[in-house]
């Protein structure tokens, strides 16, 4: 027989735990699946300076431990697994841990998060967080003054280029082609800014440094010509995934795979089922912003329960 749940929490980054401290207070005796990542991306991040409360910083699973150990103190029962399939058709909703255990829910709050697309260098992830990253916003700080290259075409990479022009003295932006996905208005301001330098049908060959990124080695696709570029960063802004694959039969996704949610709101089409964090948010992808979306699906979990006066 299935074991019924009172509020299940999938996911167990910022957007989770948030939602799982609300619930826990609220009373919903909430229960998460972590993922197999527990803590989402933070947990391979290393310096978090932009998040309210730790004046000096903290390193990233660092905080997700305080998270973790916040959401646990009002009761929240956490499990390390991970949703391989749902059934979000009935009431109780179904959902199958580790392709198994049969679980059922009165309310789910989906906190699956999106993944940074990497490139799929061996260097690229043994420096990652020693100089490469996927999230300018969250790291560009740490390079100040400095020369740094970013790869992508999009108008995410464009915004992050300009964002580090800011910052650093040079960027070195890899185009793969010999133009631009991204909008034209993004585009021109790119080229308008200085200390950008465009490196046009361009890829990634190797990213070069032991412990830290000291280099970029940079191939033309037409020549062959190798570049080495001195940098002290390597920041990828070829996009994200949402982990949202196994929920997309049940709620209404875009065409990259991010849940829509009412406006406003965090209910998706699913009644009784509610999206956070970075799942639903392709715009600001901030730790900041997923809590804060966590505390609105748990809000509204409790909301609908009581409303629907389930127990």
């Amino acid at each position: 027989m299935a074991e019924r749940i009172h509020c299940l929490i999938i996911g167990s980054g910022p957007a989770g735990y948030t939602a799982a401290i609300y619930a826990a207070r609220a009373g919903l005796k909430p229960v998460m699946i972590t993922g197999m990542l527990q803590g989402g991306q933070l947990i391979n991040t290393t310096d978090v300076e932009n998040y309210p409360g730790y004046p000096k910083g903290i390193l990233g699973p660092e905080m997700m431990e305080d998270f973790k150990n916040q959401a646990e103190r009002f009761g929240t029962d956490i499990r390390f697994g991970y949703v391989s399939k749902v059934d979000f058709s009935v009431t109780p909703k179904k959902i199958w841990v580790d392709g198994e255990k049969e679980l059922e829910a009165d309310a789910v709050i989906l906190a699956t998060g999106a993944e940074a697309k990497w490139l799929g260098l061996p260097s690229e992830k043994r420096l990652n967080g020693s100089g490469v990253s996927a999230c300018a916003v969250c790291d560009g700080f740490f390079y100040k003054n400095t020369e740094v290259a970013i790869v992508g075409a999009g108008d995410t990479a464009c915004e992050e280029a300009i964002y580090l022009s800011k910052l650093c003295t040079t960027v070195h932006m890899i185009v793969r082609r010999d133009e631009m996905r991204a909008s034209k208005i993004m585009q021109q301001r790119v080229l308008d800014t200085k200390n950008i330098k465009v490196y046009w049908n361009s890829e990634t060959d190797e990213i070069l440094g032991e412990t830290v990124v000291e280099a970029v080695r940079v191939k033309n696709v037409k020549s062959g010509e190798l570049t080495t570029i001195p940098v002290s960063g390597f920041f990828v802004a070829i996009g994200h995934q949402p982990n949202s694959a196994v929920f997309k039969d049940y709620i209404d996704t875009d065409d990259q795979g991010y849940v829509i949610t009412t406006p406003d709101s965090t209910k998706t089409k699913a009644e009784g089922v509610f999206a956070c964090g970075d799942l639903k948010d392709k715009v600001y992808r901030q730790a900041v912003t997923a809590a804060g979306s966590g505390c609105m699906a748990a809000l509204e979990a409790e909301r609908w329960l009581s409303e629907k006066g389930i127990h």
